[in-house]
């Protein structure tokens, strides 16, 4: 069940505050982006306790608003790459992202499929259940480093489809300091899709 409703807050006038009532105990916020806050709620709890909740959060949402507007207009400074630079890109990654899958899969000791280049907007890499490999030429703007993150990853996932310890274990065997890359992708995910012009 979801109800729609615009925030009161007159420094917030164009904030849409979205409300989704479900099973659960508590309340909770989450701040979408610049323009849009989400409250998740139990099912029967009024909308004046909705909103005082909201209320008693106000400070902190405002500064969250902040900081993604801040956050967004960085990225949309971003200039993104030429058409030149762009399909300069896909030329390197048809080169030399077989030849890391290759690499690496040998270390891990699996077989994979096809590999696949795409540009999208929400993952930077995945493996079918078939063995096929996709990966997002948005990676060609990230460092090295991230792009190997991310094949050893994906590779990893023949031996365990999910991401469990010891799927985590696989990927650090081969690469030791996973966590340091897996973060700055989840802190610059946004500016190389954007670089790529997929967002």
């Amino acid at each position: 069940m979801r109800q729609e409703n615009i925030m009161n807050d007159t420094k917030n006038e164009n904030i849409k505050l979205l409300i989704v009532k479900q099973h659960r105990k508590s309340i909770s916020i989450k701040i979408r982006n610049s323009s849009l806050i989400e409250v998740h709620a139990p099912f029967g709890i009024e909308d004046k306790d909705i909103d005082a909740f909201v209320e008693k959060h106000g400070d902190w949402i405002n500064a969250k608003l902040a900081e993604m507007k801040e956050a967004e207009s960085a990225l949309n400074s971003i200039d993104v790459a030429s058409k030149a630079e762009f399909d300069e890109k896909i030329e390197l990654a048809k080169k030399i992202i077989p030849e890391k899958c290759a690499y690496y899969a040998d270390m891990i000791g699996v077989d994979y499929g096809r590999i696949t280049l795409k540009a999208q907007k929400t993952l930077f890499g995945s493996c079918s259940a078939a063995g096929n490999l996709n990966f997002n030429i948005a990676l060609m703007f990230a460092p090295e480093k991230v792009l190997d993150y991310v094949i050893i990853h994906e590779l990893c996932h023949l031996k365990e489809m999910n991401h469990s310890m010891d799927f985590w274990h696989e990927v650090e065997k081969v690469m030791k300091d996973y966590k340091v890359e897996r973060q700055w992708l989840k802190d610059n995910g946004a500016i190389i899709m954007r670089k790529a012009g997929i967002m």
